[in-house]
């Protein structure tokens, strides 16, 4: 058999730039759209509101206008659970994308939908990359509150999940995956340590090797 293989094309350029976007899905006849360009960092876009409206909001504004004139079938939201009653500046931007998808809906033949989910396991914006690094360093692990939990999913479910809600989408939707059970992030530190081979220092292990510092809710 011969194996088919999936040709990448790299191009550089902004969702804000709506000539250069144009460009790019009229030459490439482009069929989906996967649009996860955006500013996710909560105390980023915290301290740069204006900066995270203007790339997160207008560019899913360009986005979606340059994909309905150049015909796009299918135009995926990738969104964030923060957009659920959101209490910062990137929920807020993330919630406004969405609803802008849901006025575009009905108004082309393009497919408006989006998919919300929380952390991705090993992801650039994981805690395990930043524990493993902790550790590497000899601690402390750094957690914010003791019961603080978090729903997670690995890299290769996400992927899989927004391709099939993207496959299942009729128009308008917002696809809330499932992320299981949440997992308490104190007890995830205190089991990368010990996986390392290496003990938890606290009030039980005074003499561990490394130690887990609170440094409070943002």
């Amino acid at each position: 058999f011969k194996r088919e293989c999936v040709k990448i094309i790299p191009v550089l350029g902004s969702v804000n730039h709506k000539s250069k976007v144009n460009i790019v899905l009229n030459e490439y006849k482009i069929h989906t759209v996967y649009h996860a360009a955006a500013y996710k960092h909560v105390p980023m876009v915290e301290i740069n509101p204006f900066s995270g409206v203007y790339n997160n909001i207008l560019g899913t504004f360009n986005m979606v206008e340059q994909s309905i004139a150049n015909n796009v079938e299918t135009f995926i939201l990738i969104s964030t659970d923060k957009a659920v009653r959101p209490t910062n500046v990137m929920g807020a931007s993330k919630r406004f994308s969405e609803l802008i998808l849901q006025g575009f809906d009905g108004t082309s033949s393009t497919i408006l939908s989006m998919v919300r989910f929380g952390n991705v396991l090993d992801s650039a914006g994981s805690v395990l990359p930043l524990f493993r690094k902790q550790i590497n360093d000899g601690g402390p692990l750094t957690v914010t509150h003791k019961d603080i939990i978090r729903y997670f999913m690995s890299i290769p479910e996400s992927v899989q999940l927004v391709i099939q809600a993207g496959a299942m989408a009729k128009g308008g939707e917002v696809f809330i995956l499932d992320m299981g059970d949440p997992i308490n992030i104190l007890d995830m530190a205190k089991k990368m340590i010990y996986l390392s081979g290496l003990i938890p220092k606290d009030e039980d292990n005074p003499n561990g090797d490394i130690s887990i510092e609170f440094t409070g809710l943002r």
